[in-house]
């Protein structure tokens, strides 16, 4: 089991514990993290399952794909350390990740 620490848009901080696999995005459905729509189920091509990665953890993580990238751009809310939390792949190294969700997705 690996833990990580969500930060939903109204300020509340979730800890989850989940396993090293799947991703980012299925972990936060599973634990009922508000804020993640997931409308496109994972697939890359809604862009709403927008996180912000803490900065300590960006450069942990391999960079956003090109896909993940237009997705990215068509946000208001994305900064330096956003990600798609359905491109973000769970394993035993990123026990510890810390996310926020943005006020809105989409």
């Amino acid at each position: 089991m690996i833990e990580i620490t969500f930060t939903e848009a109204d300020g509340t901080v979730r800890l989850v514990a989940t396993e090293a696999s799947g991703t980012l995005m299925n972990a936060a459905l599973a634990a009922g993290v508000k804020g993640i729509l997931a409308e496109c189920g994972g697939t890359c091509s809604c862009g709403t399952c927008h996180v912000h990665v803490d900065p300590e953890w960006s450069t942990r993580l391999p960079p956003p794909a090109g896909d993940e990238e237009d997705m990215l751009s068509l946000s208001d809310q994305r900064s330096d350390h956003s990600r798609l939390s359905c491109q973000i792949a769970l394993s035993a190294c990123l026990h510890g990740l810390v996310v926020t969700l943005p006020e809105r997705q989409g």
